[in-house]
């Protein structure tokens, strides 16, 4: 089935921050959001737009669809058992959801490798009903040892708690230790309890680095089946590393984007990721899901502003749109990036990005998208708006009228505009 429409022209002039929310909403019905995964992966539906064009496919078909010698760029983060229940001894129940590290760390892998204690900035269900000082208890089992938890409140921040989260023996990684004692944290729009199976289909095939309270869910589809047809059809892969944390959730609240603060992310990047953009710059880069795209448009703006003799100490969330260098080709931004990480004999770059992509932004980089479909009002479907145009109102009422799946666990589309 397919069905043509001229591509909207959606020539933007005025910056992002003064675009209204409003105009990015749809109604999205409560049985449309899926609350499970199919089985097998690939066997979810492909929406797919190519120049205004609307067509259906399957995952599995996927390769199918993909131009060639298109670079497909996935993130290998793997998410954590980020929940922790712990019961008060009056029988109440607190819920302290692992969000990010606190900045004594450098980075997100060392804070995961720290051994007996460890500071972290999470949510806390409950926490009327807990006090600073007040020492949480609870007492797991691993391989036939007792391990003894605790949680203690440091203090209140805007948007979170510090936590010091302590347990002994202290042999264990604070990794190892979320991964026995804590469970998977779904998206607060999945109205049910996580099982043991999400345990697996609420992560890529390829999850490498710890990190993630949330899966980059457009690689959820993947299949080896389906990286087999990539290679017979020289589709070349590549993966980055971008943790994503619960601000992907978070709908825009504020009227206009100018008053919404978009979350900041870690990002880890290899030399060789970057030698691959720049090789392939002027072909068909393909990111897998958002948080792919993010991270190698943020490569971009890191660049630019090594260029500008700037530090290279994360990416503001609208630098990107204010930056007195807009033309900079990307070669030569991504090319003087690896330069200064060979200078400086980095072989991964890793630093924080906030980039916010909405209407008004111009791809450096990536040339198409593959994703789900997001909730409305959030910045994912602005950055899905940025690629698009107005496009994407069509797109998913498409996708709403012939039965594709929403969010997480839903179906998903290949955007080739």
């Amino acid at each position: 089935m397919q069905l043509t429409k001229a591509t909207v022209s959606c020539t933007q002039t005025m910056h992002p921050k003064n675009l209204s929310i409003a105009g990015f909403s749809y109604e999205l019905p409560a049985d449309r959001i899926a609350e499970y995964p199919l089985n097998p992966r690939d066997l979810s539906k492909l929406l797919i737009y190519k120049k205004g064009t609307i067509s259906e496919s399957r995952y599995s078909d996927i390769s199918s669809h993909l131009p060639g010698n298109s670079l497909l760029v996935f993130n290998n983060t793997k998410v954590v058992e980020a929940r922790l229940l712990f019961q008060k001894p009056t029988g109440g129940t607190i819920e302290i959801f692992c969000l990010e590290p606190h900045e004594q760390y450098s980075d997100i892998s060392t804070a995961f490798q720290q051994h007996g204690k460890v500071w972290w900035h999470c949510l806390v269900g409950g926490a009327s009903k807990w006090k600073p000082g007040q020492v949480l208890q609870k007492r797991i089992s691993s391989n036939g040892e007792e391990i003894d938890l605790e949680a203690r409140y440091i203090e209140k921040k805007a948007g979170s708690f510090i936590i010091e989260l302590s347990w002994q023996p202290a042999a264990m990684s604070f990794a190892e230790l979320l991964h026995h004692a804590g469970a998977i944290p779904l998206p607060p729009y999945i109205k049910r309890k996580a099982t043991a199976t999400d345990s697996e289909t609420y992560q890529t095939i390829y999850a490498k680095m710890d990190g993630s309270v949330a899966a980059p869910t457009a690689g959820l589809h993947f299949t080896e089946n389906i990286f087999q047809q990539l290679r017979q059809k020289n589709i070349s892969t590549a993966y980055v590393t971008l943790h994503v944390g619960a601000g992907t959730f978070k709908p825009v609240k504020a009227d206009m984007l100018e008053d919404h603060e978009m979350h900041a992310e870690f990002m880890d990047v290899p030399a060789t990721l970057i030698r691959e953009l720049i090789d392939n710059i002027d072909g068909p880069v393909i990111p897998v899901g958002t948080t792919s795209m993010r991270t190698i448009e943020s490569l971009y703006w890191l660049g630019v502003k090594l260029a500008n003799e700037e530090e290279v100490n994360g990416l503001a969330q609208w630098e990107a749109y204010d930056h007195p260098i807009q033309d900079l080709p990307a070669k030569e931004a991504l090319t003087g990036l690896l330069q200064w990480m060979e200078k400086n004999k980095m072989e991964r770059l890793i630093t924080k990005t906030q980039i916010i992509i909405a209407p008004g932004y111009k791809f450096r980089i990536a040339k198409g998208l593959i994703t789900n479909f997001h909730q409305p009002q959030s910045t994912l479907l602005l950055l899905i708006a940025a690629l698009m145009g107005n496009d994407w109102k069509m797109m998913y009422q498409y996708a709403l009228e012939n039965d594709f799946r929403f969010l997480s666990y839903g179906d998903g589309c290949l955007i080739l505009p």
